[in-house]
């Protein structure tokens, strides 16, 4: 069924680019400029619901962002938040009004030989002025959308987007209606400002010199004044954002945000999160072609307890064999109770079942040690892993202080040992401060 406007006709609408819009400068009134090329023999030539699509260039032009670099890269360095990824010199970025585009939207085209243009320092706040200066100038209440072009993710080609919007609607949340079929919608959000963005761009092109587009037709799109998120609203947040980082930056990233985390919300722990860190874990190198990792996943509290309670026992029968007295073994058990407030416990076990056989002592201790090694690059990337998916973790070592009391308890081959218990959870907090290291510290070079 074709669905009609209240008029009659079917739905659709105008675009065109706005002519006669000269070449803009530092200091110039942007909206008495769009004003003059929208009038015709004194008459204005825009109407109540327009919405115009405005090339960010020349608003940078207007508000002086032209600035002097022989580098450009040093430009896009004084611009860039955090690197998204980078790729030998291209580089993905958040830049200072939180947009995550290419070069941080620094543009040495269109601007004159050793300058390069920024993008508007919040260019919400440009449409609104620009909104603003249009109501007074012709006395009409349009929309305004600030473009800059942006590529994507999974798609080759760019396109235009909202980096600043003004008197539109830039989210149109159709959650909680129903498609034709009466199925429910519960995740659909259009983005509206990027669709008129783009419909802008077929009409401006990128070398025409035509910077604003009318799009008409569209009248519910506006919103009225002082209503609008503004194009900042289209700007994903971290946490729900997916695709924050380039692959080798996420490693990175991941790696930096492993840390030793002893306290845990009771949340319960994705297994199924587990199981992708074991898969990492099963990537490390080992020795002879062999697979020198098992792991014990303690899902239950009841098996958590077990364990624990048995090698509480074990610590305490082995502290009082020490001579430690009553106050010193509860003190240390207290401290030895993170496993214990861990909503997850995971075992990793190490089996040297491809090891070589030698007849000396100190071929076969080297041996040994290419397996523990080996299992510790697969508990690194278990733990990596786990920081990818935010989960927090401590590798604690005391399940290789009693590792037939552990095999006892979970039923384990007497070939497997036990080489610590890792506990896992959602982080109670954030973690603080690492200091620094400098890897310059930490290297001989020969």
């Amino acid at each position: 069924m074709n669905e009609r406007t209240t008029d009659g006709h079917p739905p659709g609408y105008r675009v065109w680019a706005l002519p006669g819009i000269p070449e803009v400068t530092p200091g110039d009134d942007l909206a008495k400029l769009i004003a003059a090329a929208a009038t015709a023999d004194g008459v204005p030539q825009l109407l109540d619901g327009d919405v115009l699509v405005v090339t960010s260039k020349i608003v940078s032009k207007a508000e002086g962002r032209v600035v002097e670099a022989v580098d450009r890269e040093a430009a896009i360095d004084q611009e860039t938040v955090r690197v998204v990824a980078r790729r030998g010199t291209l580089r993905i970025v958040q830049n200072r009004q939180g947009l995550v585009m290419a070069a941080a939207g620094v543009d040495a085209s269109n601007t004159p030989a050793g300058t390069v243009l920024l993008l508007p320092e919040d260019p919400d706040a440009s449409a609104r002025a620009l909104r603003a200066g249009l109501r007074s100038a012709l006395g009409v209440d349009v929309g305004i959308v600030i473009s800059d072009t942006f590529g994507r993710p999974w798609r080759g080609g760019v396109t235009d987007v909202a980096i600043g919007a003004a008197g539109v609607r830039v989210l149109d949340d159709l959650r909680g209606g129903t498609d034709a079929y009466g199925n429910p919608l519960s995740a659909t959000v259009v983005a509206t400002a990027d669709e008129l963005t783009a419909a802008g761009d077929l009409v401006k092109g990128k070398a025409t010199g035509l910077p604003v587009a009318v799009v008409r037709g569209l009248p519910h799109v506006v919103e009225e004044a002082g209503e609008d998120d503004g194009a900042h609203a289209l700007v994903r947040s971290p946490e729900d954002d997916m695709f924050r980082l380039g692959t080798s930056e996420a490693v990175r990233e991941a790696v930096t945000l492993r840390r030793t985390v002893r306290a845990f919300r009771d949340d319960p722990v994705d297994p199924g999160a587990v199981r992708r860190a074991v898969a990492a874990a099963l990537t490390a190198p080992a020795p002879h072609h062999t697979a020198p990792w098992r792991f014990v996943l303690l899902e239950s509290a009841e098996s958590r307890t077990r364990l624990l309670d048995a090698m509480r026992d074990a610590w305490i029968a082995d502290l009082r064999g020490d001579g430690t007295s009553e106050e010193a073994i509860a003190r240390r058990v207290r401290r030895g109770e993170v496993l214990r407030n861990a909503p997850y416990l995971a075992v990793p076990c190490m089996v040297t079942d491809g090891a070589h056989d030698y007849p000396d002592a100190r071929r076969s201790a080297a041996e040994r040690e290419m397996f523990v090694v080996a299992h510790g690059a697969g508990i690194q990337n278990f733990l990596v892993a786990l920081a990818g998916e935010r989960l927090g973790s401590a590798w604690i070592s005391s399940t290789m202080f009693c590792r037939d009391v552990v095999r006892d308890v979970l039923e384990l081959p007497d070939a497997w040992e036990p080489m610590g218990a890792v506990a896992i959870g959602r982080p109670a907090q954030a973690p603080t401060e690492r200091a620094p290291r400098a890897a310059g510290d930490f290297v001989v070079v020969r």
